[in-house]
């Protein structure tokens, strides 16, 4: 496949395209600043832009079967980002006619699972206090996919570690999985590669942890 990556510096969106490229697609990675990409290969595309211009991106979503986005806040002063970021990628997606397109959220944004521990409850309640600028952030870029003509995926993770990939891991369409604490950014990156093909995920929150 043919797929571009936003946020490719960051942990996700380079476990993201060191794991495509190893899988043999083509990949564009779409960067501010080229020097902070580690990751090299064939197959590789490296296109250098700002994001503050959906003209500016079509170019690097054109003709692509998939879009895989890690952009989002990483401190609370960041807060903001991830909204203003992804509907700059949604306006360049939608002038190029390109549907499927799947990005990083968090766990405490969709709903709790079912049969959730009050424990857990209220652990994931004081998250959110704690960062709830960084979640109404990606509460309001959940909410402009939906309304935008993608075929989008939000990928809902709890607390991210730096990991080797395991590829063992649960999800949770539509909901979160129960006790689900931790997962992997390599990990994260791999749910998100898997479920490009994956109809049952279209239109949806998938929760995803160990």
């Amino acid at each position: 496949m043919e797929l571009t990556v936003f946020g490719a510096t960051g942990g996700i969106g380079q476990e993201i395209v060191r794991q495509a490229l190893d899988s043999g697609h083509q990949v564009t990675a779409v960067v501010r600043d080229p020097a902070r990409l580690t990751v090299t290969g064939a197959g590789l595309k490296v296109f250098r832009a700002d994001l503050t211009d959906p003209e500016a991106l079509r170019p690097a979503v054109a003709g692509r079967d998939a879009v895989l986005s890690g952009l989002g806040a990483r401190t609370r002063k960041d807060a903001g980002i991830a909204t203003r970021l992804t509907r700059t990628v949604l306006g360049a997606m939608e002038a190029e006619g390109v549907r499927r397109l799947l990005v990083v959220s968090a766990g405490p944004v969709g709903p709790d699972p079912e049969g959730a521990a009050f424990v857990d409850r209220a652990a994931r309640g004081l998250v959110s206090l704690l960062l709830k600028d960084v979640y109404a952030d990606l509460a309001a870029m959940e909410g402009d996919l939906a309304r935008s003509a993608t075929d989008w995926t939000v990928v809902r993770p709890p607390r991210l570690q730096n990991k080797p990939v395991t590829g063992s891991y649960r999800t949770a369409v539509g909901s979160f999985p129960l006790k689900g604490r931790f997962i992997g950014r390599a990990d994260v990156a791999h749910a998100m590669l898997a479920m490009i093909d994956e109809p049952g995920t279209v239109k949806q929150g998938v929760g995803v942890a160990y």
